[in-house]
């Protein structure tokens, strides 16, 4: 039963967000994962609409964050708001217990915010003063980043990325799905807009994902997993190219990530068995925030991309 409700959340996701197909899947992927995702694209391509769209297919609420220059922490998290009436402290929760979070322009607050809501993605609690808090069970980041616009940004340093499940590259829609988008905002002006026929509830999404860890993987796909992983770490066994360009691989983070999405893949494509191609899908995405580049690398064009193609063609399936 829950395969088909997801199917039927894949069809309006769709609908909603028009010529974003990896966006799509790849939100659904990191739900049945239990993951967050940094979105990386120009302004204006349906990445705030893709949490209200996914927010309104599910039963769970949403809560967009502007990050800017002077966010403090306790603008996530909350904070104890002090009662004269009786003398007492009574904590405010912030827009953080949320199960839907959007982050928008993650990279435009300091460090002290970044890390507020980083330690809500990795532990599922935020700590106020002396007391921690936890978040509600179905709790989702998306946290975006505008590749147009530098100044004035504080980046994410590379082990707080790696805390991220993936990080997708979104980029402009071709000329027809533009024509589409057109017709959709005129259908919505007319309050044409169409809902979903019903709304996921968190109890089917936490069955999905206990069947999403019960999906088969063959010994010789785990080890084409790891080996991916590994070639990242030690380069010079597969190629000097690849040691030339890589300068830190990805961590068991990494693996526990790949494995997770790709069973996730699986599970959406309705299939009771991970198959390479569903670790081929999701290598880039999982991979991408997680390596450190050289300087050789760099000086030549080499992207992450670049790189990580160079591995698919490196490793064989056992």
């Amino acid at each position: 039963m829950a395969i088909e409700h997801f199917s039927s959340l894949k069809e309006y996701l769709s609908e909603q967000i028009i010529g974003q197909h990896a966006l799509v899947e790849n939100l659904l992927i990191a739900l049945l994962a239990n993951g967050h995702l940094i979105v990386e694209g120009p302004p204006g391509l349906a990445k705030t609409r893709a949490v209200n769209a996914l927010a309104d297919g599910l039963e769970a609420d949403f809560q967009r964050i502007q990050f800017t220059p002077d966010l403090l922490p306790a603008d996530l998290t909350g904070t104890d708001i002090y009662r004269p009436e009786d003398g007492t402290f009574v904590f405010q929760p912030g827009p953080l217990f949320r199960n839907l979070v959007l982050a928008d322009e993650i990279n435009r607050a300091p460090a002290k915010v970044q890390s507020a809501l980083l330690e809500a993605m990795g532990e599922g609690q935020i700590t106020v003063g002396r007391k921690t808090y936890q978040l509600p069970d179905l709790f989702l980041v998306m946290a975006t980043q505008n590749p147009l616009e530098q100044e004035g940004t504080y980046p994410l340093p590379e082990a707080q990325l790696d805390r991220f499940l993936m990080h997708l590259e979104i980029d402009y829609p071709d000329a027809d799905t533009e024509l589409k988008i057109l017709k959709l905002n005129r259908g919505e002006a007319l309050n044409q807009d169409k809902k979903p026929v019903k709304a996921i509830s968190q109890t089917d999404i936490f069955k999905a994902r206990a069947e999403v860890m019960q999906i088969h993987m063959a010994p010789a796909i785990e080890k084409y997993l790891v080996d991916l992983i590994i070639a990242t770490r030690q380069p010079e066994k597969y190629d000097d190219k690849l040691k030339q360009w890589l300068s830190i691989g990805a961590s068991p983070r990494a693996t526990i990530a790949l494995d997770r999405c790709a069973r996730s893949r699986a599970w959406l494509h309705n299939r009771d068995f991970v198959s390479p191609e569903d670790v081929q899908a999701v290598f880039h995405n999982v991979l991408r925030h997680r390596l450190i580049l050289s300087y050789q690398a760099e000086a030549e064009g080499i992207t992450a991309n670049h790189l990580l193609d160079h591995i698919l063609k490196l490793v064989a399936v056992a």
